[in-house]
């Protein structure tokens, strides 16, 4: 099947106008690129890609929603969620997170052990979790408690290298895994957490810092409708279109106009009509009703798109941005899918997470891919720099 799809695609790129190696309009794989050194972007190498080249074997039609996970320097990968609702992964495994029943690293996609009937999944920093028929399940480190399941274990022993189930939640509808720390959003409206305690970033007014090793609900929070989970701080989207937010606010990331934690919801200010949310590692996104995009977070690479490397404790317009379907963030720069199929990033790229053939950083948007790419959706690991687009 593979040969014959490259061989029609190669006959009819020789009678196409000459492109650009990394635009590829017509390739239908999930694309990556950026650091590759522990084979987090799939394609069987390790091997940094300046441009994005394929994750190998997985079309863009055949996935449903992927997450980067780790960091660049020794824990980077990356999850699939196929719509079939079988779950692949790859990349470094020092904690178990590919959930293949092992601690072995691989540079192409496998599948995570015994797992299907899937919605949802998300890549925190060292850790899984996956919804299957409104319960949690998660495998990785158990640290801090992050996999819920009653116990907290210092590495190694608290490794898991396959799915285990959390306990006490049902009904739950979406998942944001963060830097040992978890989330999860019931039907009902309200907000769980659990792991690591410290800046806060459970939300359940507890001034300890202590890990919990179990879901806590959040604090007065109620008919939220989506949730973005970053390194260590959280938003959560009201019905009313709304952000609140909790946890971490060192680089301005809670947008409320201070730089002092909270360990419970606050209120993101100057910001309504919001469609969408991106919480990244310390930089927000926030796409609203008009198609307009705003910002706040950490910023000293030009990583929010304003242009400057001011940090944002409160939302500011970022008008490169408008049309964006998806934004999202790695350590120190920034991608955007946009209406038209394109995909465009700026901020940092000495590792080439740009993925625009340089190793040059740009506080302006450079294109990554062009219009009519047929990619719609973005991701990025989660204190990372590698990419992925599909």
């Amino acid at each position: 099947m593979r040969t014959t799809l490259t061989t029609t695609l190669t006959l009819a790129a020789l009678a196409a106008p000459c492109l650009p190696a990394h635009a590829a309009p017509s390739d239908p794989w999930v694309r990556a690129w950026g650091i590759n050194n522990l084979g987090q972007l799939g394609n069987s190498t390790y091997v940094n890609q300046q441009t994005p080249a394929d994750v190998q074997g997985i079309a863009r039609d055949s996935v449903r929603e992927m997450s980067g996970g780790g960091d660049a320097d020794k824990n980077s990968f990356a999850i699939a969620l196929l719509k079939d609702g079988t779950v692949k992964s790859w990349g470094a495994n020092l904690t178990g997170q590919l959930g293949n029943g092992t601690l072995v690293a691989q540079p192409f996609p496998g599948a995570v052990a015994g797992l299907s009937g899937v919605s949802e999944v998300s890549a925190g920093s060292n850790h899984v979790l996956a919804v299957r028929g409104g319960r949690v399940l998660s495998w990785g480190s158990n640290a801090k408690g992050q996999l819920g399941n009653g116990v907290t274990a210092a590495d190694p022993a608290g490794v898991q290298k396959t799915p285990v189930d959390v306990q006490s939640l049902n009904k739950v509808k979406d998942v944001g895994a963060g830097c040992d720390f978890s989330v999860a959003l019931r039907q009902d409206g309200t907000v769980w957490a659990w792991g690591d305690g410290a800046n806060g970033r459970i939300g359940n007014g507890d001034n300890t810092n202590v890990a919990r090793n179990t879901p806590q609900r959040v604090k007065d929070l109620e008919d939220i409708v989506s949730i973005s989970v970053g390194c260590a701080h959280v938003l959560a989207l009201t019905a009313d279109g709304t952000v609140r937010s909790w946890g971490k606010n060192t680089e301005g990331e809670l947008g409320n106009d201070s730089m002092a934690d909270s360990n419970v919801p606050v209120d993101v200010h100057h910001l309504d009509g919001v469609a969408k949310i991106s919480a990244n590692a310390y930089t927000n996104f926030a796409i609203l009703d008009d198609a307009s995009v705003s910002a706040w977070g950490k910023n000293d690479v030009g990583q929010l798109g304003d242009d400057t490397t001011t940090i944002r404790t409160t939302p500011v317009p970022i008008a490169p941005l408008q049309g964006a379907t998806e934004v999202v963030s790695g350590f120190d720069y920034t991608v955007a899918a946009l209406d038209d199929g394109s995909v465009i990033s700026f901020g940092a790229n000495a590792n080439a997470q740009l993925g625009d053939g340089t190793v040059t950083a740009t506080r302006k948007p450079v294109t990554v891919l062009p219009a009519g790419s047929g990619v719609a959706h973005v991701a990025a690991a989660t204190t990372g720099k590698s990419t992925f687009a599909y």
